[in-house]
């Protein structure tokens, strides 16, 4: 093993024992410890879960899955899970060391992504409601495996959930198409919305940031510059955990604003985007006025 790796390995083992000795198992007694990645997905494992399971995520509220470092608190919440969620296709690169040397061997997983095309590397799946429903099926099962006993309850919150994933996304598209499709335009920070712009109708011209932490070149900038204009986008869609700079500087000189309150890798603190169908519907309302 290369020394980093070594050396990473043996930090996290011993961040592991520390924790392991300071903290209760998982959960509230007789509840299943559930951990999700990113807190967009607590609202899957909380619809099919109910009352019998805890779920905290390992990302805060307002911290990009992307670029996240994994603390030693994120050691000792995995470490006494009984159930993690993750996304997958390649969101939470630094999430299968932590399982590596964190993870109870008994520990269950689920991957919201697999059975799923991943576009274009494009790790967003959940933004698409119609996608979410696989994460809920997933959460479903896994659940009904820890606790076959209680599987009707499990199969019953999954069904009416999924049910409001299919009137959102009715509801979602029955706005859009109220906007003529020459007025659907999107430029981003960063390609989250891929899934749910091609599930709306809604063209997607560019993105700010091409890979994760990585600014773009001048000829890129002045690329989005003259398609803003081209296509006389309103508006540039970005989020609270990410910087203003460059959102600014394009928007400044295309003569356009910025929106950047929209949410996805992170629910917000507010009620109006505390849990996935209040995001998807805030996100929408966000997007819908800069259209108009």
């Amino acid at each position: 093993m290369p020394r980093l790796h070594l050396e990473r390995a043996c930090a996290f083992s011993v961040l592991l024992a520390l924790c392991a000795c300071s903290v209760p198992s998982s959960g509230t007694i007789g509840k299943i410890g559930v951990v999700t990645s990113i807190s967009t997905f607590n609202s899957f494992v909380e619809a099919v879960g109910g009352s019998r399971v805890t779920v905290q995520s390992l990302v805060p509220i307002g911290a990009s899955p992307e670029t996240y470092q994994p603390t030693p608190e994120n050691v000792g919440t995995l470490a006494r899970a009984q159930l993690l969620v993750e996304n997958g296709a390649g969101l939470e690169s630094w999430l299968d060391r932590t399982i590596q040397n964190a993870a109870s061997p008994s520990l269950r997983i689920v991957i919201g992504t697999d059975g799923l095309t991943v576009k274009n590397q494009n790790p967003h799946l959940w933004m698409d409601p119609q996608y979410a429903k696989n994460y809920v099926r997933k959460i479903r099962d896994e659940l009904i495996r820890i606790d076959p006993a209680h599987g009707d309850e499990y199969r019953k919150n999954a069904a009416q959930y999924s049910a409001k994933l299919d009137d959102l996304t009715k509801n979602i598209s029955r706005r859009y198409s109220r906007i003529p499709a020459h007025r659907r335009y999107m430029i981003v920070f960063h390609n989250a919305w891929q899934y749910y712009n091609d599930r709306f109708g809604i063209t997607t011209l560019g993105f700010i940031e091409q890979n994760p932490g990585e600014d773009p070149n001048p000829a890129q900038i002045g690329r989005l510059i003259d398609l803003a204009k081209l296509h006389q986008v309103h508006a540039i869609f970005s989020e609270p955990e990410y910087s203003p700079k460059l959102a600014q500087q394009i928007a400044r000189d295309a003569g356009i604003t910025i929106v950047d309150n929209l949410y996805d890798d992170s629910i917000g603190s507010s009620p109006r985007t505390a849990d996935y169908i209040s995001m998807l519907n805030y996100d929408t309302d966000i997007i819908l006025k800069s259209m108009r």
